[in-house]
């Protein structure tokens, strides 16, 4: 089984921006980014409570890319990002997303 890449993104909406934040990234960009060529799945999650402190950010987005080369994924992320005409559906960001922290992981282990 061939082990995979994640880009994981812990995110908030900006507090004035909610509305803005369901419409955009909710309702546009977690589905564009999705349509990236090396991207086989996408899950965002919502924080529902906190475990060992607080959750760190409010929603979590879950990238898995096929491959495990984080720069070239990252490259062929940033080069669909950049293209204006890549998903005909994509709409401007709003400005209404915070970004906590974002990173590359790749499988180490996993069970079924």
């Amino acid at each position: 089984m061939a082990k995979k890449l994640i880009l994981m993104g812990l995110i908030k909406p900006n507090q004035d921006a909610r509305e803005a934040f369901a419409q955009w990234y909710l309702g546009n960009h977690v589905e564009d980014t999705f349509n990236c060529p090396n991207i086989s799945a996408v899950r965002c999650l919502k924080a529902v409570r906190g475990y060992l402190g607080d959750p760190p950010g409010e929603y979590l987005t879950i990238y898995e890319f096929e491959g495990d080369d984080a720069v070239e994924a990252e490259r062929i992320l940033e080069e669909y990002q950049a293209d204006p005409d890549a998903w005909p559906k994509r709409e401007p960001a709003n400005d209404s997303v915070d970004v906590i922290g974002c990173g590359w992981y790749a499988e180490e282990i996993s069970f079924p």
